[in-house]
């Protein structure tokens, strides 16, 4: 079913090889415009499909439970309800959305032994939406740490639930705007160099890098998508911490440095791994020739950062925890 359909879809072999580089004449080159795209599985072997299926089902389950017993604790215990468990709640839903676009299909696509997205579900993906949001509460999550180490006594009036709740919705807008002009971007274009996706799940980001010519306007959007993922979260980032360690070091006693430096241990673990496993994904995939190296090293960023996200914080946070307790006490 999804051989027959890929064949449908695209063109020849010869064709498909000039598709690799945007050539000067398309209408010369005679290339077919296509409907469909071709995922890249992380393995071709039928003995693996089964532990494949096993494996990401139960990591997706770990995760939703793991995300949930977060969200539950932070809206029915009201000494939760505070900027930090705020922000840290919101992040476990946007975890759960992030997660939810890919895996499910990645599974279904599993059993079903089916390789092929449509033009319009690659665009239609909500994927980007729930990773900008992940990237931004990250961000908005350090200047809360930022305002409650360097201005304490400030923290209630700067970190308002208005000033919450704009935060919160500004990121969203953001990333709907994000989303939006790469779908755009897209749309504009009715070619491309390749219909083979070297990845499990597509986007209208990765469309974006097989659109074919390559114009200012597709490039002003990469630059656009580059500010809005890397530099001006990470710049945020930095600039937060860098003010964080400078109060952290002026305080005297050692016991008020290291309550200080716990405060943001979990959020600084969760950036860490974050970016660290982006960084891994974009390293990976420019030192490989290997696409499906790629593919699993995105495994890292899509499943197994949202996966441990909860970890990292329920472990390090006895107020999490105690909440948590006297949820189950009333449920059971």
């Amino acid at each position: 079913m999804g051989g027959s359909s890929y064949q449908h879809s695209v063109v020849t072999t010869q064709q498909r090889s000039s598709m690799t580089h945007c050539p000067g004449n398309i209408e010369l080159q005679n290339i077919t415009r296509v409907s469909e795209f071709h995922l890249l599985g992380l393995s071709e072997d039928p003995v693996l499909i089964p532990i494949l299926f096993g494996l990401f089902l139960t990591m997706y389950l770990v995760m939703v439970l793991g995300n949930l017993l977060i969200i539950l604790p932070v809206s029915s215990d009201s000494h939760l309800h505070m900027p930090m468990y705020f922000f840290l709640s919101n992040l476990s839903l946007a975890d759960i959305g992030f997660i939810s676009t890919t895996v499910p299909k990645m599974i279904v696509n599993l059993l079903n032994h089916i390789r092929v997205i449509s033009y319009g579900g690659c665009l239609t993906s909500v994927f980007i939406i729930f990773g900008c949001m992940d990237d931004l509460l990250l961000t908005m999550m350090a200047y809360d740490h930022f305002v409650a180490i360097c201005h304490p006594l400030h923290y209630s009036v700067i970190m308002n639930p208005r000033l919450c709740g704009f935060l919160l919705l500004l990121s969203l807008l953001i990333s709907l705007l994000d989303s939006q002009l790469q779908n755009l971007s897209v749309l504009n274009f009715s070619y491309f160099k390749d219909i083979e996706i070297s990845n499990f799940f597509c986007d209208p980001s990765q469309l974006l890098n097989l659109t074919c010519p390559e114009t200012f306007s597709s490039t002003i959007v990469k630059c656009f998508v580059f500010a809005i993922f890397g530099f001006i979260p990470i710049s945020g980032i930095f600039f937060s911490y860098y003010k964080i360690i400078s109060s952290i070091l002026r305080i005297p006693s050692s016991s008020g440095k290291y309550k200080a430096f716990s405060t943001c241990g979990s959020h600084l673990a969760v950036v860490c791994v974050f970016y660290g496993t982006g960084l891994g994904v974009y390293l990976g995939s420019a030192v490989s020739h290997s696409p499906r190296t790629g593919a699993v090293a995105s495994v890292m960023y899509t499943v197994v950062t949202p996966m441990l996200n909860p970890f990292i914080y329920s472990l390090r946070n006895k107020d999490l925890k105690n909440s948590l307790r006297r949820l189950c006490s009333r449920l059971f």
